[in-house]
Protein backbone atom coordinates (compact mmCIF):
# COMPACT_ATOMS: atom_id res chain seq x y z
CA UNK A 1 0.00 0.00 0.00
CA UNK A 2 2.98 2.52 0.75
CA UNK A 3 4.68 1.60 -2.67
CA UNK A 4 1.16 2.18 -4.37
CA UNK A 5 0.71 5.62 -2.53
CA UNK A 6 3.95 6.86 -3.35
CA UNK A 7 4.05 5.77 -7.32
CA UNK A 8 0.25 7.02 -7.52
CA UNK A 9 0.78 10.10 -6.10
CA UNK A 10 4.10 10.85 -8.35
CA UNK A 11 2.73 9.35 -11.55
CA UNK A 12 -0.61 9.80 -11.18
CA UNK A 13 -3.49 6.20 -11.79
CA UNK A 14 -3.60 5.66 -14.72
CA UNK A 15 0.37 6.23 -15.63
CA UNK A 16 1.24 3.56 -12.59
CA UNK A 17 1.42 0.17 -13.57
CA UNK A 18 0.84 -2.67 -11.48
CA UNK A 19 4.82 -3.78 -12.45
CA UNK A 20 6.08 -0.42 -10.96
CA UNK A 21 4.34 -1.04 -7.78
CA UNK A 22 5.08 -5.04 -7.19
CA UNK A 23 8.33 -3.76 -7.71
CA UNK A 24 8.72 -0.96 -5.67
CA UNK A 25 7.21 -3.39 -2.81
CA UNK A 26 9.42 -6.21 -2.90
CA UNK A 27 6.98 -8.52 -4.09
CA UNK A 28 4.97 -9.84 -7.21
CA UNK A 29 2.33 -8.30 -9.05
CA UNK A 30 -0.05 -11.94 -8.26
CA UNK A 31 0.38 -10.94 -5.35
CA UNK A 32 -0.88 -7.63 -5.41
CA UNK A 33 -3.89 -8.96 -7.44
CA UNK A 34 -4.49 -11.79 -4.30
CA UNK A 35 -4.83 -9.19 -1.96
CA UNK A 36 -6.51 -6.10 -4.01
CA UNK A 37 -8.11 -7.81 -7.18
CA UNK A 38 -6.51 -4.86 -8.93
CA UNK A 39 -5.00 -1.74 -9.35
CA UNK A 40 -8.05 0.10 -8.41
CA UNK A 41 -9.06 -2.16 -5.72
CA UNK A 42 -5.21 -0.81 -4.23
CA UNK A 43 -6.13 2.46 -4.61
CA UNK A 44 -9.40 2.33 -2.47
CA UNK A 45 -7.59 0.20 0.29
CA UNK A 46 -5.29 3.27 0.23
CA UNK A 47 -8.24 5.39 0.61
CA UNK A 48 -10.23 3.73 3.12
CA UNK A 49 -6.62 3.29 5.43
CA UNK A 50 -6.35 6.80 5.32
CA UNK A 51 -10.06 7.91 6.29
CA UNK A 52 -10.24 5.44 8.96
CA UNK A 53 -7.81 6.95 11.11
CA UNK A 54 -8.43 10.39 9.57
CA UNK A 55 -12.57 9.82 10.31
CA UNK A 56 -11.74 8.49 13.90
CA UNK A 57 -9.64 11.77 14.65
CA UNK A 58 -12.14 14.31 13.10
CA UNK A 59 -15.47 12.62 15.05
CA UNK A 60 -13.47 13.42 18.57
CA UNK A 61 -12.52 17.15 17.29
CA UNK A 62 -15.97 17.27 16.89
CA UNK A 63 -17.88 16.19 19.96
CA UNK A 64 -15.56 18.41 21.72
CA UNK A 65 -16.67 21.23 19.70
CA UNK A 66 -18.67 23.64 21.95
CA UNK A 67 -21.19 24.52 18.08
CA UNK A 68 -21.67 24.06 14.43
CA UNK A 69 -18.90 26.48 13.71
CA UNK A 70 -16.27 25.69 16.47
CA UNK A 71 -17.04 22.20 14.86
CA UNK A 72 -16.16 22.56 11.52
CA UNK A 73 -13.30 25.07 12.22
CA UNK A 74 -11.59 21.73 13.57
CA UNK A 75 -12.10 19.58 11.08
CA UNK A 76 -10.57 21.77 8.68
CA UNK A 77 -7.77 21.70 11.17
CA UNK A 78 -7.51 18.66 11.01
CA UNK A 79 -7.65 17.68 7.17
CA UNK A 80 -4.82 20.48 7.13
CA UNK A 81 -2.69 18.43 9.38
CA UNK A 82 -2.94 15.13 7.94
CA UNK A 83 -2.19 16.89 4.86
CA UNK A 84 0.45 18.70 5.98
CA UNK A 85 2.13 15.09 7.23
CA UNK A 86 1.34 13.43 4.23
CA UNK A 87 1.83 15.22 1.08
CA UNK A 88 1.54 11.93 -1.12
CA UNK A 89 -2.24 11.31 0.27
CA UNK A 90 -3.28 15.16 -0.39
CA UNK A 91 -2.24 14.62 -3.79
CA UNK A 92 -4.31 11.01 -4.17
CA UNK A 93 -6.98 12.63 -1.95
CA UNK A 94 -7.46 15.90 -4.24
CA UNK A 95 -6.04 14.66 -7.53
CA UNK A 96 -7.68 10.62 -7.98
CA UNK A 97 -10.39 10.43 -5.20
CA UNK A 98 -12.98 11.55 -7.35
CA UNK A 99 -12.14 11.18 -11.05
CA UNK A 100 -14.50 9.51 -12.97
CA UNK A 101 -13.30 6.41 -14.45
CA UNK A 102 -13.77 3.82 -17.58
CA UNK A 103 -15.33 6.56 -19.85
CA UNK A 104 -17.41 7.72 -17.55
CA UNK A 105 -18.72 4.36 -16.42
CA UNK A 106 -16.94 3.80 -13.24
CA UNK A 107 -17.35 6.52 -10.16
CA UNK A 108 -16.31 5.18 -7.08
CA UNK A 109 -15.78 7.09 -3.88
CA UNK A 110 -14.12 5.20 -1.07
CA UNK A 111 -16.68 5.00 2.30
CA UNK A 112 -14.25 7.46 4.23
CA UNK A 113 -14.96 9.97 2.19
CA UNK A 114 -18.53 9.79 1.80
CA UNK A 115 -18.71 9.37 5.82
CA UNK A 116 -16.47 12.41 5.87
CA UNK A 117 -18.57 14.41 3.56
CA UNK A 118 -21.71 13.39 5.43
CA UNK A 119 -20.07 14.52 8.57
CA UNK A 120 -20.36 18.28 7.23
CA UNK A 121 -24.00 18.31 6.03
CA UNK A 122 -24.76 16.92 9.67
CA UNK A 123 -22.54 19.46 10.97
CA UNK A 124 -23.73 22.18 8.73
CA UNK A 125 -27.91 20.55 9.38
CA UNK A 126 -26.96 21.03 13.57
CA UNK A 127 -25.70 24.89 13.21
CA UNK A 128 -28.89 25.26 11.38
CA UNK A 129 -30.52 23.59 14.59
CA UNK A 130 -28.48 25.39 17.10
CA UNK A 131 -28.63 28.98 15.67
CA UNK A 132 -24.79 28.86 14.54
CA UNK A 133 -25.73 29.18 10.83
CA UNK A 134 -28.57 30.73 8.71
CA UNK A 135 -31.02 28.63 6.30
CA UNK A 136 -29.76 30.11 3.21
CA UNK A 137 -29.27 26.90 1.28
CA UNK A 138 -29.65 23.32 1.60
CA UNK A 139 -27.21 21.14 3.52
CA UNK A 140 -25.95 19.84 0.72
CA UNK A 141 -24.88 23.02 -1.10
CA UNK A 142 -23.50 24.75 1.59
CA UNK A 143 -21.28 21.23 1.92
CA UNK A 144 -20.41 21.84 -1.50
CA UNK A 145 -18.92 25.06 -1.42
CA UNK A 146 -17.34 24.82 1.89
CA UNK A 147 -15.23 21.27 0.63
CA UNK A 148 -15.17 22.72 -2.88
CA UNK A 149 -13.33 25.94 -1.97
CA UNK A 150 -11.00 24.66 1.00
CA UNK A 151 -10.04 21.78 -1.83
CA UNK A 152 -8.97 23.96 -4.71
CA UNK A 153 -6.93 25.92 -2.49
CA UNK A 154 -4.99 23.13 -0.92
CA UNK A 155 -4.99 21.54 -4.40
CA UNK A 156 -4.09 25.08 -6.15
CA UNK A 157 -1.03 25.27 -3.77
CA UNK A 158 0.05 21.59 -4.42
CA UNK A 159 0.24 21.97 -8.00
CA UNK A 160 2.25 25.18 -7.69
CA UNK A 161 4.42 22.96 -5.38
CA UNK A 162 4.81 20.58 -7.66
CA UNK A 163 6.15 22.46 -10.50
CA UNK A 164 8.58 23.92 -8.30
CA UNK A 165 6.71 27.52 -7.47
CA UNK A 166 6.79 28.68 -4.32
CA UNK A 167 3.49 28.10 -2.23
CA UNK A 168 0.74 30.38 -3.12
CA UNK A 169 -0.26 30.52 -0.19
CA UNK A 170 0.07 29.43 3.89
CA UNK A 171 -2.37 27.12 6.09
CA UNK A 172 -3.46 29.81 7.68
CA UNK A 173 -4.93 31.68 5.22
CA UNK A 174 -6.51 28.76 3.69
CA UNK A 175 -7.96 28.59 7.41
CA UNK A 176 -8.74 32.19 7.85
CA UNK A 177 -10.90 32.13 3.92
CA UNK A 178 -12.87 29.25 5.79
CA UNK A 179 -13.56 30.70 8.73
CA UNK A 180 -14.95 33.75 6.73
CA UNK A 181 -17.19 32.01 5.04
CA UNK A 182 -18.44 29.95 7.89
CA UNK A 183 -18.47 33.56 10.02
CA UNK A 184 -20.70 34.20 6.51
CA UNK A 185 -22.96 31.57 7.09
CA UNK A 186 -23.79 32.74 10.74
CA UNK A 187 -26.59 34.57 12.16
CA UNK A 188 -26.96 38.60 11.62
CA UNK A 189 -24.44 37.97 8.77
CA UNK A 190 -27.06 38.91 5.60
CA UNK A 191 -30.37 39.88 5.33
CA UNK A 192 -32.08 36.79 3.91
CA UNK A 193 -32.91 34.67 6.52
CA UNK A 194 -35.48 32.01 4.08
CA UNK A 195 -35.90 28.60 5.58
CA UNK A 196 -33.76 26.16 3.11
CA UNK A 197 -33.72 22.23 4.26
Amino acid sequence: MEAGKILFAQFGFEQTSTAAISKEAGTSESQLVRYFKSKAGLLEAIFNESWTGLNAHIQRVVVAAADAREALAAVLHSISEAFGKDPDIAYLMLFEGRRVRGGGSEITLSQGFLEFENLIRVLIHRGKRDGTFRPVASDDAIASALLGATEAMIRDRLVAQRSGKAALYSDEEIRSVFLAFITGLGQGSGSDTSPTS
